[in-house]
């Protein structure tokens, strides 16, 4: 049996109830989620909110379901949705992510070959640091996260492109 058949035979059992088989599922993407979420959310806190909401949706709505093979996409759908939820949250709160305390921790989980890129980071729009995540950390190509992001394949790569090439002004600067 292949990895992709044990794949669909998970998402078919887990569709039916088994709860195992959800397990399972979630441990083949756990790591893409949560690159996602703290790429596009900053806050570790917030991360495990997301992450947690967006298990427990998906595990209550299953049932949906229909096609085996969009597991991935369909998670991180509602992953996506969760994240905006919280970013929009941000922006009509007073917030601490500025705090030298939330900086650290963010520059502390993920190492970066460079100081600079761990600040470029902060200097790009919430959904294209989570479209730039979903490229460049999880391998997910530009149709597939216009399918998550429910936007125009052709829209995720030029906004990936121009991310990229800012991301890239930005350190060239800063090295200066």
């Amino acid at each position: 049996m292949t990895e992709s058949d044990d794949f669909k035979k998970n998402v078919k059992m887990a569709v039916k109830g088994d709860k195992d088989a959800f397990s399972r599922l979630y441990t083949l993407v756990y790591k893409e989620m949560y690159y996602t979420a703290y790429y596009s959310l900053r806050n570790e806190h917030d991360v495990d909110d997301v992450i947690s909401e967006t298990i427990l949706d998906a595990f209550s709505s299953i049932k949906k379901l229909r096609n085996e093979e969009a597991f991935k996409a369909w998670i991180f759908k509602i992953l996506s949705a969760k994240i905006k939820r919280k970013q929009s949250e941000y922006a009509n709160t007073p917030s601490d992510i500025d705090e030298p305390e939330y900086q650290n921790m963010f520059y502390k989980n993920f190492e970066y070959e460079n100081v600079e890129l761990a600040q470029a980071m902060d200097h790009i729009e919430d959904e294209d640091r989570m479209i730039l995540s979903m490229s460049v950390l999880c391998g997910y190509t530009g149709d597939e996260i216009a399918s998550v992001c429910g936007l125009n394949p052709s829209t995720v790569r030029s906004r990936l492109l121009r991310t990229k090439e800012k991301l890239k002004k930005y350190i060239s600067v800063q090295s200066r």
